[in-house]
């Protein structure tokens, strides 16, 4: 069966939903997204939708500040993802895009009131976005993280974007897994893609909102199940860059990118320059969650059977 979009109000096969080239979001930026995963439970055969509700509520947060309004609740936008991936029939883990955006077809308007406001959601087939084993090297990019009086950073603008991927870009470039942003008082914000978590004797610590970091819903997971279920004491507070060189501990969270261990930071080893034990129990923890394997977190998890699939 050929993947399936919800887009234009209608099911339709993913290759035919399209946009012209004039549309305002492809020129200006001026869209809304989100990142959701669908993660395969081989034992039950059917994914389990991770959070689904938290992501549309951040993004319906993200609409009112780019002045989209979208003819959908919360409620019919989980309706409506949880038909598209059924729909779809996948076996796999995939990758749940919704986009919300500037459709009217006019360039040279930058007043957003007057433009016309569509929604499209798909799924891809997708893996991991790193290496979830072998420890990730990242360096400190020279890009820094806007602050909310830029682009305001608690929300996944696609203009906003632009930032994330020069950082990416080049640290790749330089033969690095990832980069690590600092904001403009030069605290750790995040990485590209991803928060951002430190453990120091016994603690772990996370950059707070205020630093300009994003709501990230895989952080707010981490910090649950860290406290819930290891008894970790969690600061959110400033991390000095220099942290990050002599912290006993250090992993990056997403939904891309689940709990992914970092292993260098500017050719300094963190740790032994392996996965430490702290994050190995929390990722073991976490993909458990996600899969819907643990009955004490079944309500983060939405289940979407391609069995369901009418032919």
């Amino acid at each position: 069966m050929p993947p399936i979009a919800f887009h234009k109000g209608e099911y339709i096969p993913l290759e035919q939903a399209s946009v012209g080239v004039m549309t305002h979001a492809l020129h200006y930026g001026t869209a809304v997204f989100e990142g959701i995963r669908g993660n395969w439970n081989s034992e039950e055969e059917l994914s389990y939708i991770f959070r689904m509700r938290d992501h549309y509520e951040r993004m319906l947060r993200g609409c009112a500040l780019m002045h989209l309004k979208l003819p959908y609740s919360v409620d019919e936008l989980c309706d409506i993802t949880v038909e598209m991936v059924e729909r779809c029939g996948y076996t796999e883990d995939i990758y749940i895009r919704p986009l919300a955006y500037k459709s009217t077809e006019r360039v040279a308007t930058l007043n957003l009131h007057t433009l016309d406001d569509g929604f499209t959601v798909f799924a891809i087939p997708f893996g991991a976005y790193m290496d979830l084993e072998a420890a990730a090297h990242c360096c400190t990019s020279s890009w820094r993280r806007p602050e909310d009086t830029m682009i305001p950073p608690g929300t996944k603008i696609s203009g906003g974007y632009v930032n994330n991927i020069l950082a990416k870009s080049d640290a790749v470039a330089a033969g690095f897994d990832e980069a690590i942003l600092l904001n403009q008082a030069g605290f750790v914000c995040e990485g590209t893609g991803e928060n951002l978590f430190i453990l120091r004797n016994g603690k772990l610590a996370t950059p707070p909102l205020d630093d300009n970091i994003l709501p990230g819903i895989t952080r707010s997971t981490v910090m649950d199940i860290a406290y819930n279920e290891m008894r970790l004491e969690i600061e959110e507070r400033h991390i000095l860059r220099s942290e990050l060189y002599i912290a006993d501990e250090l992993f990056l969270t997403g939904t891309a990118a689940h709990l992914t261990p970092v292993g260098k930071v500017d050719n300094r080893s963190i740790g032994d320059g392996n996965m430490g034990p702290v994050t190995r129990a929390l990722q073991t923890l976490y993909f458990d969650i996600v899969r819907g394997r643990n009955p004490k977190y079944r309500h983060w998890c939405t289940p979407a059977s391609p069995r369901l699939v009418k032919a």
